[in-house]
């Protein structure tokens, strides 16, 4: 199949979903589906067919990127009420680019496979502007024959591209350690800036000093500034929301304590982005995660 008969289906034009479709539509057939109104129009402007409903986005198209919010949400978004699994041609692929956690995949496969349709299970990390420059890092579990059918999609979003395992779950499995890291990480970064402040110290200064030496990480550099953003009047930009934190950090502590693993330094960093929500801060980027270790940056 060449890359001009092959249709992706983006459904979710949002923050990461806009740039991944526009990515796509450089090279392939791509349809989108939102909600807002705005979104659809920044959508065609960029090249991206779109349709009033899901399902109308979705009939006949060889993959599916489904980006959702849980395990509920993906099974409505296939198989509810307005559902469009039973709108994909036989033979297409899910790509399923979300953190939803392992429990929900079983059931999705062997729903889709009464379509004729299987699930690759492709959980994604990068962030938007990443997303948008096909820089992404993708960890993928699926059949051979799935993942080859996804490939197209999968390569033009992917600077690194990580085959984990052969069997959807796989690839959530990976990425709920990823989010182990990513969480914590995040959350002691803005411990430390918050450390910083009171010591007395220029922010700026140490967070570039930071990131120079053995206490570096992506996450520092990349949330560090953002967090220096976090007591502004409008905060920074949302980039990530708090609370996908709290989702990802309970899908953690789901994973842990079914293997009966203790992990008490995951379970403390729940614990901050949940007391983020908790004051409000559900919707602003997890950076903020900072004002729930101090409420109130320092003036003097």
């Amino acid at each position: 199949m060449t890359s001009s008969n092959y249709t992706v289906t983006v459904l979710g034009l949002g923050a990461m979903g806009l740039p991944m479709a526009t990515r796509l539509a450089s090279e392939l057939t791509v349809h989108g589906f939102d909600i807002a109104e705005p979104r659809l129009e920044l959508a065609a402007e960029a090249g991206i067919k779109t349709f009033a409903s899901a399902r109308e986005a979705s009939d006949g198209a060889d993959a599916l990127l489904l980006a959702v919010r849980n395990g509920e949400q993906l099974n409505d978004v296939l198989f509810g009420e307005n559902g469009v699994a039973s709108v994909l041609k036989p033979g297409a692929v899910v790509i399923l680019g979300s953190t939803v956690g392992t429990e929900a995949i079983p059931a999705t496969v062997e729903k889709l496979a009464e379509y004729g349709v299987a699930l690759v299970d492709a959980p994604l990390s990068g962030g938007p502007k990443r997303a948008g420059e096909g820089d992404l890092l993708i960890v993928v579990g699926a059949e051979p024959e799935a993942l080859e059918k996804a490939r197209p999609a999968l390569e033009l979003l992917a600077s690194t591209l990580s085959i984990v395992g052969d069997k959807p779950g796989d690839g959530q499995a990976l990425k709920t350690v990823n989010q182990l890291l990513c969480g914590v990480h995040i959350a002691a970064a803005a411990e430390a800036m918050a450390l910083a402040d009171a010591l007395g110290l220029d922010q700026a200064k140490t967070l570039a000093a930071l990131e120079a030496g053995a206490a570096g990480s992506f996450m520092l550099s990349n949330r560090g500034p953002r967090i220096l953003e976090a007591y502004s009047e409008d905060g920074a930009e949302v980039l990530s929301r708090l609370d996908i934190f709290v989702k990802d950090m309970g899908i953690v502590g789901k994973a842990t304590r079914a293997a009966g693993l203790a992990a008490p330094v995951a379970a403390a960093a729940e614990q901050l982005y949940l007391l983020g929500q908790a004051q409000g801060l559900a919707a602003a980027d997890d950076s903020a995660v900072i004002k729930v270790v101090a409420p109130a940056k320092r003036t003097a």
